[in-house]
């Protein structure tokens, strides 16, 4: 049975990886993409090589003064991590390998409470999201600051044993008092009576000392650390399932963290996706309106809205020939319906309408008229366009399950054209002027 268990938990570990790999391997980010994710994309490649090390991190998390760095040194055997009589020795993340159990790594924290020490707080809070296991440590009864970051961390699925120091300070009436009030009142509903520990990191003893005067004095002097009840408590969870929370953990931290990658990416890209948008309907409002011929003006907007399809397509890592994005801009006209046939017309009536005015001569102050109308409506049409190809692409080359007609109809529904006309009619008297001065 127990064979058979520890291979169920193996490759529930080899499963982990694989799909944390993915993860990592599979977030395809530019460069540029890159900034501002440094921290996230280092956790996620830490994430992975704790799984390749088959390594399970416990971190303790508490208030300050709470005895956290002195249990951890009490379960080494020795005083690798700092502490002292003032609070929050602990100003960083620490973590110190514990040779004598193997495949464990302790985490030591900064208080959670410190006096101007948001940021630390901030980060032994991060520390317990990514350890596999949490020792919540307590000095006596929970204040509410304790409860609301036990709860926290029960809610989002953390394993922890709640640890009870100093508990030699408390006569043994007392102790049995603040256990019964921790598990039918404080944590009834979030901590197991059996997933609470009491020890004594580093008790204070009664110690006969000589004064100068040959006298004998009792001082209260550190003793010998009580945290056996502990450390079997910790040996027997991860016996049991220290892999399985190992790969548990490290997949439910992996996907948080790509999640926020993910989201950024897409932010970006949507932001990028916009401005080329735009900048397609600039330019194919200025064409249409600068262009006297009629045909060619369909022809010049057809163009440049395949360009603008192409270039959304590389920017969201999507293969797509130009016969594949004229196709689709065949696609997004028919899926535009009336209205996509009604801006042909126009456009059409309106490039015939200043063709005849320009090749008249007497045109007038019509010419520009029915340009700028014509070049607001093709503008206005692009914007359309392109906003249907970026939802295409970015859900990766599928309308959804509505199909392409519902898909646009959305888009559409959400444009305001009066206030896309006068953007662009505005762009393009600014371009027009520049154009006339040379400086465009």
């Amino acid at each position: 049975m127990n064979g058979f268990a520890d291979l169920q938990r193996e490759l529930a570990c080899r499963r982990a990886r694989r799909a944390v790999t993915e993860l990592v391997t599979g977030l395809d980010l530019t460069p540029r993409e890159r900034q501002g994710l440094e921290a996230d994309l280092r956790e996620l490649q830490e994430t992975l090589d704790k799984l390749e090390r088959q390594v399970v991190q416990i971190a303790v998390l508490g208030l300050v003064g709470r005895g956290k760095s002195s249990i951890l040194n009490a379960l080494l055997g020795q005083a690798v991590f700092a502490t002292g009589p003032l609070h929050g020795v602990t100003q960083e993340r620490e973590l110190q390998t514990w040779s004598a159990v193997g495949g464990v790594e302790l985490v030591d924290t900064p208080g959670l409470d410190e006096v101007d020490g948001e940021a630390r707080g901030a980060l032994a809070e991060a520390a317990a999201r990514r350890a596999d296991l949490v020792l919540f440590v307590i000095a006596g009864d929970m204040t509410r600051r304790e409860r609301d970051a036990l709860v926290a961390l029960r809610q989002a699925g953390k394993p922890l044993l709640l640890v009870f120091n100093k508990a030699d300070r408390y006569a043994a009436r007392d102790r049995r008092e603040i256990l019964h009030k921790l598990t039918t009142e404080r944590l009834a509903s979030w901590v197991l009576p059996e997933d609470i520990v009491l020890c004594a990191a580093a008790p204070l003893v009664p110690q006969a000392v000589p004064q100068p005067d040959g006298s004998l004095e009792l001082e209260m002097v550190s003793g010998e650390p009580q945290v056996e009840d502990l450390r079997e408590k910790i040996l027997t969870v991860l016996a049991r399932e220290g892999k399985v929370l190992a790969a548990l953990n490290s997949l439910l931290f992996a996907d948080t963290v790509s999640e926020r990658v993910i989201q950024r990416k897409f932010f970006l890209r949507d932001r990028r996706a916009e401005g080329l948008i735009w900048n397609a309907a600039a330019l194919k409002a200025a064409a249409v309106a600068v262009n006297p011929i009629a045909v060619l003006d369909i022809a010049c907007a057809a163009a440049i809205d395949v360009t603008a399809i192409l270039t959304l397509a590389k920017l969201y890592g999507v293969t797509l020939s130009e016969r594949g994005a004229t196709e689709l801009l065949q696609q997004i006209g028919w899926g535009m319906g009336g209205i996509g046939a009604a801006d042909l017309l126009t456009t059409l009536g309106l490039g015939s309408l200043k063709t005849l005015l320009g090749g008249s001569g007497v045109g007038g102050a019509l010419y520009p008229a029915a340009a700028f109308a014509q070049a607001g409506i093709a503008g206005v049409s692009s914007v359309a366009i392109g906003k249907a190809a970026k939802s295409y692409l970015a859900n990766g080359a599928s309308w959804g399950p509505d199909g392409p007609r519902a898909a646009i109809r959305r888009i559409l529904d959400t444009l305001d054209q009066d206030s896309l006309l006068q953007r662009l009619q505005s762009e393009l008297r600014r371009k027009l002027e520049l154009s006339r001065f040379g400086l465009d």
